[in-house]
């Protein structure tokens, strides 16, 4: 893989190997961070947290003497990250007082339903698994890691960052990572022009640079979000690539070429408490704002006000959305910052179902450098077949079953009789009977409460479906695909009578997130047999009669979702586990 892989590989290790001594003890005062926020999309998805996160402390899988805090977005319009960050900022006021302000805040956004990745919608993204550690990790475990040296070089503030990102670094022994200027201060990594046109990119002061090798501090002129490679160009933020950020030249060869693209960000308390106050002043927020476009963007000395106008990147413009940023850029405007460049950083989203087995499965680099398991904490015996190229996650898994390559199985029972085809997706899921799961499955279970009574439901789908994707009219449908098929094809071979009453939604967002297809059953296996038999039925052309079924949509399924009997499952498996692991 390299020696800059190879580097970032032992440093990775090394900050593991941290974070696992502090499971379950009680972290000394400053050594780690003194709150740990998550963000909510709504008081529903915050309540699932705080079970997971009681749950994890419970069993000594989060370092203690932390405050672990969930922060749900207030009802009403969906107010994006930034509207999150300044809601958070209100809710750690509320919660400690004056206190905060000597705080080392970890402010991870993990709202949203996660529909590219949608195994893991009804827990969270932060709560997604990752094949290493014992008992496994997650996210949260990892971002807690990942950031594992910050607190104690840091002053009272507020990191952000998000719940499907990874950054891993390496920088000499000797060198810390420091947050103790006022302001803004980002870490930067060097990456390709193409990755820049999708995140934030630094216009850096190159005469400003200090620092040694791989850790240079430095001050930025100017943030770019999502530009295109020509507004780099002529921005100046083309750099040539080395240890030093120096800006490149007519002439310079294109393969040396990057530019420097943000992740995460820290902001002091001085200026915390400015957004704060701005924040109170504004009274309620109806549109959604970023916390890297709308803040960045009115940072530096080379920022203007033009971006506040520029509504093209944004999914829903909101009430008065020109409005509040056009206010941030007037509070912001001469606000430093600041930039910590990693030369040897590589900044990595898990927020897709390809990406999630691109990276598990795959000979990918963030598999090699975070040393995932293609077996991690599962109970797998040698008689099943399979290959390394594979991810098997708190499962129990037969002898006799078939995992095709590519695949990734988490928190599942898998009989004797199962073929699991190639670039699968299972969750949750308990299959006790013959079974043949087609490649490019997606395969996800979740427990609902109807009526004060615990049901089942799985949805399926092909791993390339987009979810995400909704027309406004009905006549419009025959645009939606299901597994290769478009959905009034795969109405009639179900017997659904293609209707208003078919979708969920209220806001005449018709798409397969809010289609009422998947069949409510009482027993996990049995709802995993059905939806294997929908999809049979589309990809064989042959009839299979819903009628009879209460139908839910995957939107539904959140709404009623049962997180405690889904913890209940995924204990039952690691209860046995462990069991298993005492007799060996």
């Amino acid at each position: 893989m390299g020696q800059r892989s190879a580097a970032r590989r032992e440093h990775t290790a090394r900050r593991l190997e941290r974070l696992a001594a502090l499971r379950g003890a009680a972290a000394r005062p400053g050594e780690l961070w003194d709150a740990v926020v998550l963000t909510a999309a709504d008081a529903a998805q915050a309540s699932a947290f705080r079970e997971q996160l009681q749950e994890k402390l419970r069993r000594g899988q989060l370092p203690g003497g932390v405050r672990y805090l969930v922060c749900a977005d207030p009802p009403g319009p969906r107010i994006g990250n930034g509207g999150s960050t300044l809601h958070a900022l209100r809710c750690l006021e509320e919660q400690y007082g004056d206190q905060w302000t000597s705080f080392t805040v970890l402010l991870i956004h993990s709202g949203g339903y996660s529909q590219r990745l949608p195994n893991a919608s009804a827990l969270g993204k932060i709560f997604t698994a990752l094949p290493l550690g014992q008992p496994l990790y997650q996210m949260l475990e990892l971002k807690l890691a990942m950031y594992i040296d910050f607190p104690r070089h840091m002053r009272p503030g507020v990191l952000v960052t998000c719940s499907d990102d990874i950054e891993l670094y390496s920088t000499a022994v000797t060198e810390a990572i420091t947050f103790d200027k006022p302001g803004f201060t980002a870490l930067a990594h060097p990456s390709d022009l193409a990755v820049g046109t999708t995140h934030g990119v630094f216009v850096l002061d190159p005469s400003s640079f200090s620092g040694k090798g791989g850790l240079q501090y430095g001050s930025c002129y100017r943030f770019l979000h999502k530009p295109d490679v020509e507004t780099m160009q002529q921005s100046g933020a083309v750099c040539v690539r080395g240890d030093l950020p120096q800006l490149s030249c007519p002439g310079s060869p294109g393969g040396s070429e990057c530019v420097y693209t943000d992740s995460v960000f820290y902001m002091d308390h001085g200026t915390a408490r400015q957004l704060l106050l701005f924040y109170k002043q504004l009274g309620t927020l109806c549109c959604e704002i970023d916390a890297y476009g709308d803040f960045l963007q009115a940072l530096g000395p080379g920022a203007t006000p033009d971006y506040t106008e520029n509504t093209g990147n944004v999914c829903r413009e909101g009430s008065g959305l020109v409005a509040v940023r056009q206010q941030l850029y007037s509070l912001l405007q001469g606000t430093a910052l600041n930039v910590i460049v990693l030369s040897n950083s590589q900044f990595y989203h898990l927020g897709t179902a390809r990406e999630y087995l691109l990276h598990f499965t795959a000979q990918s680099k963030l598999r090699f450098e975070l040393d995932l398991q293609p077996v991690a904490f599962s109970i797998f015996p040698g008689t099943a077949t399979s290959s390394e190229q594979l991810s098997i996650m708190q499962s129990i898994l037969e002898p006799g079953c078939v995992v095709g390559p590519g695949s990734v199985i988490e928190y599942c029972r898998i009989g004797p009789a199962v073929s699991v085809g190639t670039g699968c997706i299972v969750s949750g899921s308990c299959l006790d009977f013959s079974a043949d799961i087609p490649s490019g499955c997606f395969l996800s279970s979740v427990s609902v409460k109807i009526a004060a009574q615990v049901k089942y439901v799985t949805m399926v789908f092909g791993v390339g479906d987009d979810l995400k994707k909704s027309v406004k009219l009905l006549s419009d449908i025959h645009c939606l695909q299901f597994f290769g098929a478009s959905l009034p094809e795969c109405l009639d071979l179900w017997s659904v009578e293609a209707s208003d009453q078919l979708f969920s939604s209220e806001d005449t967002r018709l798409g397969l997130w809010t289609a009422r297809i998947f069949p409510v059953c009482s027993a996990l296996s049995e709802s995993v047999r059905m939806s294997l038999n929908m999809l049979s039925s589309v990809l064989h052309k042959s009839p299979f009669k819903l009628s009879g079924f209460q139908l839910l949509s995957v939107e539904e399924m959140l709404a009623y979702k049962d997180v405690e009997d889904m913890l209940k499952f995924r204990k039952q498996i690691y209860d046995e586990i462990c069991l298993q692991r005492q007799k060996e």
